[in-house]
């Protein structure tokens, strides 16, 4: 009977030992056979190592004080636990799939800027974005156009979630949005978009979810997307579904 063949993602799964059961003596069959990709999951593996050793003491440390005092009294708590999510963060680029891996220093990036910019604005209680969810028109136009990209503020109130507004940041590859939403007890979720390059072939989801905080990934084309929020992941994972959903249409 012939073997099905062995994906790039299959690959990583083995890596992380994450291949289920009855696809470990393929994969292993595989690497033996194909010494390229024997090699490649290697260099993975070396890189992972490297990440581990570099990053995993970050997780435990004391966030500086200037970092604190920047944020103001009302951010501090949050800040603090997003700065961790964000070192955590840096450890999943190592097993993360082709698409990705290639582009793994934006990729890292774009959830590392998430990731604080959540910490930063989602406290704020009299100015957590620039232009509010009633001029929704113009803030997508607004984003879009510096962004050079047709962008689009899903409508979450299915989800429980209605938009607060946005606003304008800066990204690795240049300007970058976050869209920002909140629930009827308060609790805010937040949606960034920012360039990716190159070009993506293929959408995949990524979850990270350290201290209590939870963000999916994914990229499309020339932009990439991370959803941020205090949440479980099987919730989290319904709106990131939504949101992909509405900006696919």
């Amino acid at each position: 009977m012939r073997k099905k063949n062995v994906t790039e993602e299959e690959l990583h799964q083995h890596l992380d030992g994450e291949l289920p059961p009855s696809r470990v003596r393929d994969g292993e069959a595989h690497l033996l056979a194909d010494p390229d990709s024997a090699s490649r999951v290697a260099a993975y593996r070396q890189q992972k190592s490297a990440l581990h050793a570099r990053f995993d003491g970050a997780l435990g440390e004391i966030v500086p004080e200037r970092l604190l005092a920047a944020a103001g009294p009302g951010n501090r708590r949050s800040l603090g636990l997003v700065l961790k999510l964000a070192a955590a963060v840096l450890l999943l680029a190592a097993s993360w799939s082709a698409g990705w891996a290639m582009r793994g220093g934006e990729g890292v990036a774009l959830a590392q800027q998430a990731a604080l910019a959540h910490a930063v604005f989602t406290p704020e209680k009299r100015h957590p974005v620039e232009v509010d969810g009633g001029q929704e028109e113009h803030l997508v136009a607004w984003l879009s156009k510096r962004l050079g990209a047709p962008l689009r503020a899903p409508a979450l109130n299915s989800q429980g979630y209605t938009l607060v507004g946005g606003r304008l940041l800066t990204g690795s590859e240049g300007p970058a949005a976050q869209f920002m939403y909140e629930n009827e007890i308060g609790e805010r979720l937040t949606l960034n978009v920012a360039a990716i390059s190159p070009f993506a072939t293929e959408t995949e989801f990524h979850f990270v979810e350290q201290l209590g905080l939870a963000m999916f990934l994914w990229v499309d084309g020339p932009l990439g997307f991370a959803l941020t929020a205090r949440a479980e992941r099987e919730a989290l994972s319904t709106i990131a579904r939504e949101v992909y959903e509405q900006l696919m249409i």
